[in-house]
């Protein structure tokens, strides 16, 4: 069968759905078998918003084997990609249906789950629906305490807002709340991830106490650990950069500090970098900065955001340097 057949397959179900709720709601229908009548529209709501994914699925099949034959012109593409967003917002609006439907049979982990798969349907075609029907599960499992699994949809839609919708400031916020969450259910690794990515942000947008607060609070949380003990260094560097990037003199007492918490600290090659990055900020000398992060780069690699904390930090040199001339 094809994706047609499989659409039209769906199409029937959510017809046939429609029909015995409003048979439910007739006078006699209502006096004999309504609420079963409200369970079989349920079943064939999620059934046809599983054939709606079916036949996402096939269409995205059908579509790599036409790439591997030929090169798809930018319109087809385009059609390509507004058939799948219709196949997930079907399968997203039946998925929610049956959620609400649940609800009205008091149903509330069944109402969860059907807004959960609305949710992972309407991520791409959709994410601000996405959004609401994660949010709407949210509301359940906090109400029933399932709180662990409401932190994970939080997180999801953390997520959403990072990739879909680029609003940093929402992530920052439902990550947060995830942590909080975790935090509750004593799952305190788990909070410690979200609250990470909240660190990053928080650097990135400049608001560095909020960034330093939460890199000095895991720092330290890890070094008391076995297992965690050598991501430690991380996240003291980390708190480290962000001082640096506020004022050099508050960066020095800092390292201070982190060796004095930390004695390992000092040994590493992070703590050796961050010595070497005030020495040349205090001579004013870029290129000893440059040349000691170079060093650094050749053997652990930087990634993206310690690459732009360094650039900042130098950018503070280079001024420095103008304005004394």
């Amino acid at each position: 069968m094809d994706n047609s057949g499989k659409e039209k397959e769906a199409m029937a179900l959510v017809a046939e759905a429609e029909k015995k709720m409003k048979s439910s709601q007739s006078f006699f229908g209502a006096m004999f078998g309504g609420s079963s009548k409200t369970e079989e529209a349920c079943d064939m709501y999620v059934r046809a918003a599983n054939m709606y994914k079916m036949a996402k699925n096939w269409c995205g099949k059908n579509n790599t084997e036409k790439n591997d034959a030929m090169n798809v012109p930018l319109l087809g593409q385009f059609t390509f990609v507004l058939r799948n967003n219709f196949f997930l917002s079907a399968a997203g609006n039946a998925f929610s249906q049956a959620a609400h439907l649940h609800l009205q049979m008091q149903s509330k982990h069944d109402a969860a789950t059907n807004f959960i798969d609305a949710g992972n349907a309407f991520k791409k075609a959709d994410p601000q629906e996405a959004i609401n029907c994660l949010n709407r599960a949210i509301e359940i499992y906090t109400d029933m305490g399932r709180f662990t699994i409401a932190a994970k949809h939080h997180i999801t839609i953390a997520e959403i807002y990072e990739t879909e919708m680029v609003d940093i400031e929402k992530a920052i916020a439902h990550y947060e709340q995830a942590a909080d969450y975790y935090k509750g259910e004593e799952s305190t690794s788990s909070a410690n991830k979200c609250l990470l990515k909240v660190a990053t942000y928080a650097a990135q947008l400049e608001q560095y106490p909020k960034a330093i607060e939460i890199y000095e609070q895991v720092g330290t949380y890890a070094m008391d650990s076995t297992l965690l003990k050598y991501s430690a260094k991380d996240h003291f560097f980390k708190a480290a950069l962000c001082h640096f990037s506020v004022d050099m003199l508050n960066a020095k007492l800092a390292v201070q500090k982190y060796e004095e918490m930390f004695p390992a600290f000092s040994d590493s090659r992070e703590c050796k970098l961050l010595k070497k990055l005030l020495d040349a900020y205090e001579e004013q000398n870029v290129e000893a900065y440059t040349d000691s992060v170079k060093e650094f780069d050749t053997i652990s690699r930087l990634d993206q955001w310690l690459t732009t904390m360094l650039l900042r930090i130098k950018k503070t040199i280079q001024e420095d340097e103008s304005d004394l001339r």
